[in-house]
């Protein structure tokens, strides 16, 4: 069977027709995050957490990059993703469109469907963060209260979460545009695109902060590396 061709413009920025006309999408919200699963028990496995961090001579953690649509956080994500491996060290990236071909596919980019999309990955992210991985998150996630509580998920599994606010000014991120979907945007062709017609709240506390208009990319990979050493996620 032939492969798919990739989509010419990035999911992560359309305002998409996934809901039926007339939905909000709140009530399809609220069915999928509706606890449904009883009579459960959690089991545990044989293994720790430190002896999986011994084996992988890593610290498993979350690194949680954010930013406007074309402020650089994928092209960081994977080239951070690339430095670690050739370092010896378990990484993987979460790309935003990347998972909407699959986990994501169902949602929309209602503030709602935003909301689950960003949970569901916290979820992922906190697995494989808890298996030993670097897990390295590309999302645009908005909205602080939706960050907030990716960051509430781990602190309650005590693992490492480390925001990175990738800070590209709107005019830099305008003047990229390599989908033209700002362009679509001001033409009022794409409702609901962050940064023009629907807000983008900065981090006020996060651990990172790439300012990748005035920085190399690797410049910004080298700021994280140095980041997860210092921290000891990373050993020699």
């Amino acid at each position: 069977m032939a492969k798919a061709a990739p989509l010419a413009i990035r999911g992560e920025e359309i305002e998409n027709l996934v809901n039926p006309e007339g939905s909000t999408g709140k009530d399809s919200v609220h069915v999928m995050t509706e606890v449904k699963a009883t009579n459960i028990t959690w089991h545990s496995g044989h293994l720790s957490r430190q002896e999986r961090r011994d084996l992988l001579k890593q610290k498993g953690c979350t690194v949680w990059f954010t930013g406007l649509s074309a402020c650089g956080k994928s092209t960081i994500a994977v080239a951070l993703e690339q430095v670690l491996h050739q370092r010896g060290h378990a990484a993987y990236v979460l790309d935003g469109d990347n998972v909407r071909h699959g986990l994501n596919k169902n949602l929309g980019f209602s503030a709602d469907d935003r909301k689950e999309n960003i949970r569901r990955i916290s979820e992922v992210a906190k697995l494989f963060a808890d298996a030993g991985m670097i897990t390295v998150t590309s999302f645009i996630s908005p909205y602080s209260a939706d960050r907030d509580d990716a960051r509430k998920l781990h602190d309650e599994g005590e693992l490492p979460f480390i925001e990175c606010f990738v800070d590209t000014p709107l005019e830099v991120c305008e003047e990229r545009d390599p989908k033209g979907l700002y362009k679509k945007a001001r033409a009022g062709e794409i409702k609901g695109f962050t940064g023009i017609d629907d807000p983008y709240e900065a981090p006020a506390k996060a651990e990172l902060t790439l300012k990748a208009a005035e920085s190399s990319v690797a410049e910004c990979v080298a700021q994280v590396v140095n980041y997860l050493e210092e921290k000891g996620f990373l050993k020699p």
